[in-house]
């Protein structure tokens, strides 16, 4: 009911205000006169009461003291009000000098004045703090209200505080403070007491809490999980903040508090880059992302546009998905340093055109098919576009001068057990060997397909650099979503195996380290990240669940649905023949891997190409379980081909 109660009109509280003052005056003459009433001359009070009045109404219409909503007074309103009352008795004070210098009397004691401004701050500040928390009481004067603790008494902390506080709609009361800070440990915030991080679980059982209000950006992620665990526990739902800089006109708004997101819980600490080494490199140069459209390719474009790059072209065949990222940053007012180009990695005579046109000095090359069961159904699509679409881009690198050729892979590529990993893992092979032929100088290769190059080479060796990690959150095709679509819809959550288990980064945290070790690379290498620990995605689903304020198995049942073609239990960043060794960077270390003859690496790829085009899927799949002998399909019908292989590997020359 009372939630529904107007805001008063601004003239009612400008006429309180003024009532206030003249009472605050004609007190003052009380008690400079010990309260008796035949030392005051009556005549004089109403005519002081009625000249004050005056003034304080021009002062009160100039400093908009009366603007200001009373149930929601804030310091701000104080030191409006606090003004004005210096303002209005300052004045009273220059007349009575002016007099006084006349040897005229004051036209008010200045005993009188100085008591009125103490009286007639007090005054309009009580009324105004008796009539916030008058509705602060009736806001709060509810049986069902959901008793909340905020984890975080900095300023975000009282933010929220003061939001849940101005809000009569949000049926919440704040019970308590939990901060790690020992400094700020039994002390309060409007009366709300602040305690130890370590009390959570004893508060719990105290205060029968219902929400937790996560207000801190700074709290350790291993601090978080424990605190969310705890929560999910005891049934006591997690709300979260946005950064500070998502808050609307820096006010923060109930709206914006919401549940937390499993990704905020899979995330690690922040990653340090070399922030100058990438703008010394990338600074005026024209960059080529391939899948700009894609949820890898855009977050690097966002990144790279800090480093101010001459031009970045953002290549992609998904004409909506491109149209939407040019509007995007068009809204950001990047119109002079990107441009869009819609083309397939896969059409030769496209792809020269875009290098012919822009000649950029850099690619990121993060165009793939990677679904893994689609694309085990149609590998010569999956050869056409990860190998193919690699070569062509690899070779125009090499033919235009580029001087660094990023490639984005995957944690798949290692040991594959599908064809998309076998795909991604060719392509690494064929790059890693194209910068390894200038690097030996290995015979017979401007005889094996690319010395169409050499004639227009620009005297750059293209530097060859090749990134590896799992899975993205959030990304296309991410199973989070899946999860978070079927939760939606009330179940079941399918998982395919109860003890599958994947690696998980942000797609913040991978274009980082993509950039890094694209500034840190020289060419061959392969770098892998620090993926951290991997994760029981049947335990990743129940948390969803929880998250969602359901119970797993009861609210939303999970079931299994079977490895999917191609799929595989554990992911892996190394083969069984691969070591690593350190970088400069704790995340990223580079793989030790085999290396091959270009010359023959290029004859099987081009033959695999071959194959691809004329949509033989069994000689495909064939041909790449020869040039990657590790590659073992898993719960797929090329299962049959793994012991028909020929001549394997060992066919290929090691360097």
């Amino acid at each position: 009911m009372f939630s529904h109660i107007n805001i008063v009109p601004r003239w009612i509280i400008f006429c309180l205000d003024l009532i206030f003052c003249a009472v605050s005056l004609a007190c003052a003459y009380f008690l400079k006169f010990n309260f008796i009433s035949d030392e005051i001359n009556i005549n004089e009070l109403s005519r002081n009461v009625f000249v004050f009045a005056a003034v304080n109404s021009l002062v009160f219409l100039a400093l908009k003291t009366y603007a200001g909503i009373i149930r929601y007074t804030s310091a701000q309103d104080t030191f409006r009000i606090l003004f004005s009352v210096f303002i209005s008795n300052g004045l009273f004070f220059i007349f009575n000098l002016m007099l006084l210098s006349f040897d005229r009397d004051p036209y008010i004691s200045n005993v009188i004045l100085v008591i009125n401004g103490l009286g007639g701050f007090l005054v309009l500040i009580t009324y105004r703090v008796v009539v916030k928390y008058f509705f602060m009481y009736l806001k709060n004067f509810k049986v069902d209200k959901r008793r909340v603790i905020i984890y975080g008494a900095g300023e975000a902390g009282i933010a929220v505080k003061r939001t849940l506080d101005h809000d009569p709609k949000i049926n919440m009361v704040l019970t308590a403070f939990i901060d790690d800070d020992e400094r700020k440990l039994g002390k309060s915030i409007d009366g709300i007491k602040i305690y130890h991080t370590r009390d959570f679980s004893t508060l719990i059982e105290q205060q029968k809490i219902d929400n937790l209000i996560i207000a801190s950006q700074n709290i350790p992620y291993e601090a978080k999980n424990i605190i969310v665990d705890i929560c999910l526990e005891h049934g006591i739902k997690v709300l979260t903040l946005p950064p500070v800089r998502s808050w609307i006109r820096g006010q923060l708004s109930t709206k914006q508090i919401k549940d937390i997101k499993i990704e905020d819980l899979l995330e690690r600490e922040p990653i340090e880059i070399h922030n100058d080494l990438i703008s010394d490199q990338i600074k005026g140069k024209r960059i080529l992302i391939t899948g700009a459209a894609g949820s890898i390719g855009s977050e690097i474009v966002r990144q790279l546009i800090n480093f101010n790059p001459q031009l970045i072209i953002l290549n992609d065949q998904s004409e909506t998905q491109l149209n939407d990222l040019c509007l995007e940053f068009q809204d950001g007012h990047f119109k002079n340093n990107f441009h869009c180009f819609i083309g397939d990695v896969r059409d030769y005579q496209r792809m020269e055109l875009l290098f012919q046109t822009f000649k950029p000095h850099y690619v990121y090359h993060a165009a793939a098919y990677k679904h893994v069961p689609l694309m085990e159904h149609h590998p010569a699509e999956a050869v056409r576009t990860n190998v193919m679409g690699t070569k062509i881009l690899a070779d125009f690198s090499v033919k235009y001068g580029v001087q660094k050729f990023v490639m984005i892979s995957t944690d798949k590529a290692v040991n594959p057990t599908n064809v998309m990993g076998a795909s991604k893992r060719i392509a690494e092979i064929y790059v890693q060997s194209l910068f390894n032929s200038f690097k030996y100088q290995e015979p017979g290769l401007y005889t094996n397909g690319l010395s169409h190059l050499n004639k227009d080479r620009t005297g750059v060796n293209t530097k060859f650099i090749t990134t590896r990690f799992g899975n993205v959150l959030g990304s296309n095709g991410s199973v989070i979503p899946r999860f978070k679509a079927q939760i939606q819809k009330g179940g079941p959550i399918t998982v395919t195996h109860p003890e599958i288990t994947r690696y998980f980064m942000t797609i913040p945290e991978a274009c980082r380290l993509v950039l890094e070790a694209g500034s840190m690379g020289e060419g061959g290498e392969i770098f892998i990240f620090d993926m951290g620990k991997s994760v029981k995605i049947m335990e990743l689903a129940k948390k969803m669940i929880r998250l969602s304020g359901l119970i797993p198995n009861q609210d939303i049942s999970i079931e299994f649905s079977g490895l999917r073609p191609g799929e595989k239990l554990y992911e892996e960043l190394l083969n069984d023949q691969e070591n690593t060794m350190p970088t400069h960077h704790e995340k990223i270390m580079v793989a030790q891997v085999r290396e091959y003859h270009f010359h023959t690496i290029n004859d099987h790829i081009r033959e695999l190409i071959q194959l691809s085009c004329e949509y033989k899927d069994r000689q495909v799949v064939m041909k790449m379980k020869e040039i990657v002998p590790e590659f073992k399909s898993n719960n797929s019908i090329y299962e049959v081909l793994d012991n028909l292989v020929e001549t394997p590997l060992k066919a290929i020359s090691k360097i």
